[in-house]
């Protein structure tokens, strides 16, 4: 009998304090009406036109495409890439001190974990990369995976010049 007594006890506070929260965490609320249905919260909002245009993001940032730099962790930073958002692939043509270069995509997270380069499609030679970079524009919702395949994939294979990207739908309000 104590128990079903102290449990309904339970509820009621339980109840009232999270009533007690929704009610003061609703700012535009006056006396006649608190605002609280769905059009007021999403419907007729000012967007917010600098998030809902598509960005150019340089991968690696001021580092660039190049060998010794971890780009899983990159993407990681730089989350979220929404669709049609391009990514530029910047890096030095092939000379006397740096080692050259390329972009290769895998079809499927397998062939990416291992760097196979022999299932991945070149997107850009170790030539293309010089000047603006070379742009890949993520169009497909779908997961897209990146590597460096010269050395025969070792630069993929050491773990660093490799990453993947997630395309995410651009929300319609603004974003946090």
């Amino acid at each position: 009998m104590g128990l079903k007594f102290t449990h309904a006890v339970m509820i009621i506070v339980i109840m009232s304090a999270s009533m007690f929260s929704v009610s003061m965490a609703n700012k535009d609320w006056f006396p006649a009406f608190n605002y609280t249905d769905w059009w007021s919260r999403f419907g007729n909002h000012q967007q917010n036109k600098t998030q809902q245009q598509p960005r150019q993001i340089v991968v690696g940032g001021s580092e660039h495409w190049h060998f010794g730099y971890n780009y899983s962790d990159w993407a990681i930073k730089n989350f979220p890439f929404y669709l049609n958002d391009t990514l530029v692939f910047k890096y030095d043509a092939p000379n006397a001190t740096t080692f050259p270069h390329s972009v290769y995509m895998f079809k499927n997270y397998g062939s990416f974990l291992k760097c196979d380069i022999k299932k991945a499609k070149m997107l850009a030679s170790p030539v293309q990369g010089g000047g603006e970079g070379f742009k890949f524009l993520l169009q497909k919702w779908q997961p897209h995976y990146f590597a460096c395949g010269e050395r025969n994939g070792f630069h993929c294979s050491n773990g660093t010049m490799k990453f993947a990207v997630m395309p995410m739908f651009r929300p319609f309000w603004p974003w946090p």
